[in-house]
């Protein structure tokens, strides 16, 4: 293990970014994003969570696949390069690390998307662990430990210091190339531990952290997607998709053409579930309600997702959907009123 006084970040950033990409937290205009590093950017390692995910650093929110140009009559076909430049993403969190894991599982599977591939091939996660959960946070609750996040290096921030431990061999390579900056800490591995005590305690206080997931899993297909509670539970919404796309788990995309004027660009782009024209074709669309809809995007994550993918869950409880739903409705509520109706106490 590491340390580096927060004080002395700035000239671990530069020392990252001379030779790869860096991108970190960043307030920009008043809302904290994940965003490339530069001399000016200001730096926010305070915020818990930014408002998007940062899964657009390996999932960009749009990104071209190939151009086709035209020369008289004669088309060629341009595909856009794969991602070749090494970076770091410096500051995700332990939800967000875990929502890596759910994109994984859909871009890394067969048939492999290359795009993302590349970028997870190139990609170093720093990742920052919690110092004091929020209320909206429920990442127990998915097997998430916000004290202790997984990736290439894990680190804490106590007392002023960053505490620096590589965990994988991309996180050995990258310690090595800022080593000089870093000071040897195994001394100090009894303040990390009282930390995570510390932020474990937090966690336990909160109020969804205890939140079951009884009842939900990849055998519930008929019981949960016929109950009457849908009918009831998504008539506030307002199929704004805003749960979507802070959502560090989702992985719906559109494809779409742009014409230049010397040519076509195909490229895509994040979509969501939750909007009436999505999945169009022809004939229409075969979710023609917004109930239908609505209750698509959380059998996905509850029912679906784990049927196909060995339990797992397409939720990692950061909250984000809690906080920014403008119609309150977010996973959490859904859970509990089927706990409601078994009879359980939510």
């Amino acid at each position: 293990m590491y340390k580096i006084a927060k004080d002395d970040l700035n000239s671990l950033f530069r020392l990252i970014a001379s030779g790869q990409e860096l991108y970190l937290p960043e307030n920009i205009g008043g809302q904290v994003n994940f965003a490339p590093w530069s001399e000016e950017a200001e730096v926010d390692l305070d915020t818990l969570k930014t408002v998007k995910s940062p899964k657009d650093a390996f999932f960009p929110q749009s990104e071209n696949l190939y151009t086709v140009k035209r020369d008289g009559k004669k088309l060629s076909v341009e595909p856009e390069k794969l991602k070749e430049q090494s970076f770091v993403v410096f500051g995700m969190r332990a939800c967000d690390t875990a929502g890596l894991k759910v994109l994984d599982r859909v871009f890394l599977s067969d048939p492999v998307d290359t795009f993302y591939a590349a970028r997870r091939a190139h990609g170093t996660v720093v990742a920052l662990a919690c110092h004091e959960p929020e209320e909206s946070c429920f990442c127990k609750v998915f097997g998430v430990d916000c004290a202790e996040p997984e990736a290439d290096v894990a680190a804490w921030i106590i007392d002023g210091t960053l505490y620096w431990k590589p965990v994988t061999e991309k996180g050995q390579a990258l310690t090595e190339s800022v080593k000089e900056l870093l000071e040897p800490a195994d001394d100090e591995a009894g303040k990390v531990e009282a930390e995570k005590d510390a932020v474990r305690g937090i966690r336990e206080q909160l109020p969804y952290m205890n939140l079951s997931l009884e009842g939900w899993n990849g055998d519930a297909l008929a019981e949960k997607f016929d109950s009457p509670l849908w009918e009831e539970l998504y008539k506030p919404c307002l199929a704004c998709g805003t749960c979507t796309f802070v959502c560090p788990t989702c992985q719906c995309y559109d494809i779409k053409d742009y014409d230049t004027g010397h040519g076509v660009q195909r490229y895509r782009c994040w979509d969501s579930c939750m909007y009436s024209d999505f999945t169009m074709m022809a004939h229409g669309n075969n979710r023609t309600s917004q109930m239908q809809r609505f209750r698509q995007r959380f059998m996905h994550k509850l029912v679906y997702f784990p049927a196909n993918n060995d339990g797992m869950y397409s939720c990692v409880g950061c909250g984000r959907c809690v906080e920014k739903c403008p119609a309150s409705l977010n996973i959490v509520k859904v859970i509990k009123s089927f706990q409601d109706q078994g009879g359980e106490k939510a």
